[in-house]
């Protein structure tokens, strides 16, 4: 069975903080007054800005603080300067994986556009966080400088996010490329070549073939200025029968691509089908939700971006 939290919104708007609750638990700090108990919480990690300490030594207090063996999730924010990578959280991370027996869940990057661009967020290697980790059931990634994922089997993974400006096609090779059973939901953040997208449609085509992540529920292709090209791909997509939600938002989606679903493989099957960030007119507007929320899809049209104030030019929600 589909986890129940397949279709949970993990759209962040404006790419804002997750500051409330991550992966279904109340976020808190070193500073939360009083620290609640270790395994009732999502914990942050962050260098900040100003500091002249970096995160490993922020981790180093942490591990040194609370009870690691209870806590389930942590909340990786700014690794220190601009320049410092993930490298410096996932290292020491790592090395005291046999501290973390409950850990599931991990953001790394979570870093707000107010911190850092996108685009600017160093990343690294997560490969060795799926091998240290062998029980981690959700990953969640933000930024794709240095961003690398190389082929893994890893039997827990159940949700793998990667939110970008510009993704390697060598991460999604290597999401392909890896043995991921159990996984149900993937969304990527394709964003434009000029950010580092170096992903081709035709690079899509073992994704939507249906032959991979036999567990697949939930696909998110989104935040690409392909997005009505994309639209037609999933539109005659095997994949697409065996799904419960299906994300084409935050992109350059537009008439064009729902003219395509409209005329591809029923979606009357979908649970939730989000469009959001979009720029499609009234009619076709009304023509989707006509056509699929009669059967009970929730159709998502919120945040509709008005062409005239671009000069008629579509943009993606996050490049930079």
């Amino acid at each position: 069975m589909a986890d129940e939290t397949c279709c949970e919104d993990f759209y962040f708007g404006d790419v804002g903080p997750i500051d409330t609750v991550y992966a279904g638990l109340p976020v808190a700090g070193l500073d939360s007054d009083p620290l609640p108990p270790a395994g009732e919480a999502a914990w942050t990690l962050s260098a900040g800005w100003d500091e002249a300490d970096d995160i490993a030594e922020s981790f180093a207090e942490f591990i040194d603080t609370v009870d690691t063996t209870e806590v389930q999730a942590l909340v990786v924010g700014a690794f220190g300067d601009s320049d410092d990578s993930a490298a410096l959280i996932v290292e020491p991370l790592i090395k005291a994986a046999d501290r973390f027996p409950a850990l599931r869940s991990i953001f790394l990057g979570a870093i707000t556009s107010e911190e850092n661009e996108m685009s600017w967020i160093q990343q690294t290697d997560v490969t060795p966080i799926l091998e240290a980790f062998p029980r981690l059931t959700r990953l969640d990634v933000r930024g794709s400088d240095g961003l690398t994922l190389r082929p893994v089997r890893h039997e827990a993974l159940r949700t793998l996010r990667f939110e970008t400006g510009g993704l390697p096609v060598e991460v999604l090779r290597g999401v392909l490329d890896s043995d991921l059973p159990r996984l149900e939901r993937l969304d990527l953040w394709l964003g434009v070549p000029n950010y580092g997208c170096t992903v081709s449609l035709g690079d899509l085509s073992p994704l939507l073939s249906g032959e991979r992540l036999p567990a697949l529920t939930h696909l998110g292709v989104e935040n690409s200025d392909q997005q009505d090209e994309i639209a037609a791909l999933v539109a005659a997509s095997p994949l697409v029968a065996r799904l419960a939600c299906l994300s084409l938002a935050l992109g350059t989606f537009g008439d064009e691509g729902a003219e395509a679903l409209l005329a591809g493989q029923p979606l009357t099957h979908l649970k939730r089908l989000d469009l959001r960030h979009h720029f499609m007119s009234d009619s076709m507007m009304s023509r989707l939700t006509d056509a699929l929320a009669p059967s009970g899809v929730a159709v998502e049209l919120g945040h509709r971006r008005d062409l005239s104030t671009w000069g008629r030019a579509r943009y993606v929600t996050v490049a930079e």
